[in-house]
């Protein structure tokens, strides 16, 4: 799903709980990884994260449904933009305006995931 299809779907939704059920269920959608992606662990996140690309294309895996909803979000944002592009990126504010409510386990572990797209 594009990055624009889910921010409207998550703007729409006004209930917490159900806006992370929509979370969770953009998580269960993701696009498998490919054997020949290149995977890199997340370090900082409480849960396992691994954000791999093939190209200018993003795949993710987490152990955690909401973690693997959060990811897909963040990849959807990200998806087909080139390293350069992604730097340019204010890929916080933009998460911090679709008003998920995550705990702070959860938003230290995307701080570091928003890290290493931008360090690409």
């Amino acid at each position: 799903m594009q990055y624009e299809q889910m921010k409207s779907i998550l703007q729409m939704i006004e209930d917490p709980v159900e806006k992370l059920e929509m979370v969770m269920d953009f998580g269960a959608h993701m696009a498998p990884v490919p054997d020949d992606a290149k995977c890199t662990e997340i370090v900082g996140c409480a849960s396992f994260v691994e954000i791999c690309r093939v190209g200018n294309k993003f795949f993710g895996r987490a152990d955690s449904g909401i973690v693997r909803g959060v990811v897909a979000i963040l990849l959807a944002m990200v998806n087909g933009k080139s390293p350069e592009q992604i730097k340019k990126m204010n890929l916080a504010q933009e998460f911090s305006s679709l008003n998920i409510q995550l705990g702070a386990g959860r938003l230290s572990g995307l701080n570091s995931m928003i890290s290493f797209l931008q360090n690409l």
